[in-house]
C-alpha cells in the first residue's frame, strides 16, 4: 500500500539520539497531515540502537526497521531503505540531528511545486572542525569541475525525492555507492533550499577521515574519467621531459664537450619516471577494483531482520 511520505534514517551506534529523533520526526509528520512511515536502517550498530528500534516498531505502526547483518556503510544502508520504502515522496536524513527534521515540511512543500528532487544546501556547518569544512568544500568543488554532470556543492544526503527518482535508483546496483551523484545523474527537475546545519546532538560521528577519503574516491571514480586521462597526460609529459634530457645529453657529450659523468641526474630521472608510473598504475587499479567488485555481482547488503513485511 502506497503512503505519502517515507523517511529513511540510517543508524550506526545512535542510541543517544534515537528517542529525540523519533519524537521530532513524528511531530513533523503529524503536523504535515500526511500518511507516513519512519524507516530506520540499523547498519551493524554495536550499542543498544537495534533494541530501541524494535521497541519503537512494536509500539508505533508507522515505524519500521531493517537490521543489516553487519556494517555495510552509510550509502548502502540508505540504499536498503530506498529498496524497501513505500512512500510517494522519500526523505533521507541522518540520525545525528545535524539536519533539522523540521525542515522536512519545507522540502515537501517545495517538491509539490513541481520538482522531483529538493535537496538541502548548507549555508553554515556548526560544530565541525576547520579541516573537515575545508576538505569537504574543496572536494565538492573539485568533483563539480571534473564530472560531466552537475553535482550540487555543499550538500549532503538530506533531501526529498519523488517515486520516479526512487525507481531510477533501484536500477543502479553499483557496489561503490555515491547516491548524491546518482540522483544528480538521474536528472529531472531539481532545486534546493538553504539551511544552517546544527551541531551533532549527542555521541560521536562514525565518519572517520579514512571513510571520507574512500567516499571521495567512490564519488570521483564513479562519475569522472579524468584521473585516467591524467595518467595518460602524465605519461606524455614524462616522455617529453625524457626526450629533452636526451637531446641535452647528446649536445653536452658531442658538441659542447662539457660532459661530466654522474649519477645524480640519472637517479632523479628514474625516480621521477617511476613515481609517475606508480601513480598511473594506482589510478588504473582503483577503476579495475571497482569493475571487479561489480562483476562479482554480490548483493549490496544482507538483511538479518526487518519489520517492513510484518
Amino acid at each position: 500500500m502506497s503512503i505519502d511520505l517515507s523517511i529513511i534514517i540510517p543508524i550506526y551506534n545512535e542510541q543517544e539520539n534515537i528517542s529525540v529523533l523519533y519524537d521530532r520526526l513524528k511531530k513533523v509528520a503529524i503536523n504535515m497531515g500526511v500518511s507516513y512511515e519512519l524507516l530506520f536502517v540499523n547498519d551493524g550498530s554495536a550499542d543498544a540502537s537495534l533494541g530501541m528500534l524494535i521497541s519503537l516498531a512494536n509500539t508505533d505502526s508507522n515505524v519500521h526497521y531493517i537490521n543489516l547483518s553487519r556494517n555495510f556503510g552509510h550509502q548502502i544502508a540508505v540504499t536498503a531503505g530506498i529498496d524497501h520504502c513505500k512512500g510517494d515522496a522519500v526523505v533521507i536524513i541522518d540520525a545525528d540531528l545535524q539536519d533539522p527534521p523540521e525542515l522536512i515540511s519545507q522540502l515537501y512543500a517545495k517538491m509539490k511545486e513541481g520538482f522531483q528532487v529538493v535537496y538541502a544546501r548548507r549555508n553554515s556547518r556548526s560544530g565541525e572542525s576547520f579541516m573537515k569544512k575545508f576538505t569537504a568544500k574543496m572536494f565538492y568543488r573539485i568533483l563539480a569541475k571534473i564530472t560531466s554532470i552537475k553535482i550540487p556543492v555543499d550538500t549532503g544526503d538530506f533531501r526529498i525525492m519523488d517515486r520516479r527518482i526512487v525507481e531510477v535508483l533501484k536500477q543502479m546496483p553499483e557496489q561503490q555507492k555515491y547516491l548524491r551523484g546518482q540522483i544528480a545523474w538521474a536528472g529531472f527537475n531539481q532545486t534546493y533550499i538553504m539551511y544552517d546545519r546544527d551541531e551533532r546532538h549527542a555521541g560521536s560521528t562514525g565518519y572517520t577521515y579514512k571513510k571520507m577519503i574512500r567516499f571521495a574516491l567512490d564519488g570521483i571514480t564513479g562519475f569522472s574519467n579524468l584521473p585516467l586521462k591524467f595518467a595518460t597526460i602524465a605519461g606524455f609529459f614524462v616522455s617529453g621531459i625524457t626526450f629533452l634530457i636526451s637531446l641535452y645529453a647528446l649536445y653536452a657529450r658531442f658538441i659542447s664537450k662539457d660532459y661530466v659523468p654522474g649519477w645524480t641526474s640519472l637517479i632523479l630521472a628514474v625516480l621521477f619516471i617511476g613515481g609517475v608510473q606508480l601513480i598511473s598504475i594506482g589510478i588504473i587499479g582503483e577503476y579495475i577494483s571497482r569493475v571487479s567488485s561489480n562483476v562479482r555481482n554480490r548483493p549490496l547488503y544482507i538483511v538479518s531482520d526487518s519489520s517492513c513485511n510484518k
